[in-house]
């Protein structure tokens, strides 16, 4: 499916190919601080079918407690979390739902990850397969 994103004021804008019913729920709380709310919804979109087509982002490295490190990027004006990648030569971009302008229509979520910090009051609806941390 193609898709297309932007930041909330308009800054950056990109396009990018994706598999609907691939989203993924993140509860760690490197995703829960970086994303000021109780989990983060991604949806990988491979390298090859991804590409800005508006401004540059910032971005800023972040390194998880296993050592493992990522590239966040986000507007430099508005803030809005727009994707995450490996540092060095990314093979895929976990694109930030709420930047894609077609949302609706790419299903629930496949999976959630790092659910032994989920917050007790947060649940999904369906099948949702489930791991206490990164699988």
């Amino acid at each position: 499916m193609k898709v297309d994103g932007q930041c909330h004021c308009g800054a950056i804008a990109y396009e990018a190919e994706v598999q609907p019913g691939s989203i993924t729920i993140c509860h760690c709380t490197d995703c829960q601080t970086h994303s000021g709310s109780a989990f983060r919804a991604n949806i990988p979109a491979p390298a090859d079918g991804f590409r800005l087509t508006k401004g540059t982002p910032r971005t800023y490295v972040k390194t998880a407690a296993s050592g493992a490190k990522r590239l966040l990027a986000f507007c430099g004006h508005c803030g809005t979390p727009l994707y995450a990648c490996a540092v060095e030569a990314p093979a895929a971009y976990s694109l930030r739902i709420g930047t894609i302008r077609q949302r609706h229509g790419l299903g629930g979520p496949k999976r959630e990850i790092w659910t032994k910090r989920r917050l007790a009051w947060v649940g999904f609806s369906g099948d949702v397969e489930g791991f206490d941390g990164q699988p």
